[in-house]
């Protein structure tokens, strides 16, 4: 049987973080728990420090098909690159240069969110064609 899991990234700006991703992927900022009317006023009444707030965050599924994705402050910034990242299906099924413009579509709208166009690989006999990307803090992935 599978097993459930969730996504971490190590980040400086967790809500940031997750503000973008919860708009590139169609997720939701994980909302506070029941009887909490938003995450402050749940942190303050366990206790958390306010210098805490931002320590993590997390994104989910609205329809609750794709894994948790959890953003936790670390001290140190990003070093080197990935050896893990996202693929974004942003054109499925598409080929040649129907499937390029939309992904060039998306790669604007992220943009818009604060990504950065990293370079763009045409399809050929091995691949359909991506859009490299880092996201807000420079976590590379691809719009596929």
């Amino acid at each position: 049987m599978a097993k459930e899991f969730q996504v971490t990234y190590d980040c400086a700006d967790p809500g940031a973080q997750a503000v973008f991703w919860a708009q590139a992927l169609g997720y939701q900022v994980q909302p506070p728990p029941e009887g909490f009317p938003d995450w402050p006023a749940a942190l303050t009444a366990w206790g958390v420090p306010p210098e805490q707030h931002n320590s993590r965050s997390a994104i989910t599924d609205p329809d609750g098909k794709g894994p948790r994705i959890f953003f936790q402050q670390v001290p140190e910034g990003k070093t080197g690159k990935n050896r893990l990242h996202l693929d974004v299906r942003s054109a499925p099924g598409l080929k040649g240069d129907e499937r390029m413009a939309v992904l060039e579509e998306e790669c604007t709208r992220l943009e818009g969110l604060g990504a950065k166009r990293l370079y763009r690989l045409d399809g050929n006999a091995m691949d359909q064609g991506i859009i490299v990307m880092a996201d807000p803090e420079g976590n590379e992935f691809c719009l596929d």
